[in-house]
């Protein structure tokens, strides 16, 4: 099983970012969160935050165990990029780019689990009466409630009915130029 966490928008270089994501590559999950705790990059606080939520994810959504995880695929892509200006002396100005990125992480197994997949409930004889009687009760209702909710038709101020050119014309909603 694959378990999916991606972070984007985050305001580091793709280029600095892809060089922890090259450290960490292929390794156990606890492996890699101990070579991102003790990495002096700036880029390795998102990845480990993002690794951190990836290992949450696999263990209260799929009952997966940490200790049989690893980092099966880890992706930096870049994000948009703000255009800036620099100020620089005599009056000039050049431009400054600021990079951001996107990162996806892909956890698989290291030893596949088996019995995981729900198992199906088996359908009996018992269920499917009374799906049947409650499909016969929900008709009744039903028809009840179409008898119970004929209404007359809507009328104008002298009872006449209000032909809908008129509300047209009354309900003009053109606005703007």
């Amino acid at each position: 099983m694959e378990i999916r966490a991606k972070a984007k928008f985050i305001r580091i270089s793709p280029k600095k970012m892809r060089l922890v994501a090259n450290l960490i590559r292929g390794l156990a999950v606890d492996q890699a969160a101990v070579q991102l705790k003790f990495s002096k990059k700036n880029a390795a606080w998102p990845i480990a935050k993002l690794l951190k939520s990836a290992i949450a994810n696999a263990e209260e959504n799929e009952n997966l165990k940490r200790n049989n995880l690893f980092i099966k695929e880890i992706n930096v892509d870049g994000g948009p990029t703000l255009k800036r200006w620099l100020p620089k002396a005599m009056g000039r100005a050049t431009p400054l780019i600021k990079r951001s990125s996107h990162i996806s992480l892909v956890l698989a197994e290291k030893v596949p689990t088996v019995g995981t997949d729900k198992v199906k409930k088996e359908d009996t004889k018992d269920d499917l009466i009374k799906i049947e009687d409650l499909g016969k009760i929900s008709r009744q209702n039903k028809t009840e409630d179409k008898k119970e909710e004929k209404k007359p038709a809507s009328s104008g101020r002298q009872g006449g009915p209000v032909s809908q050119k008129i509300v047209n014309k009354i309900f003009n909603r053109r606005t703007g130029s």
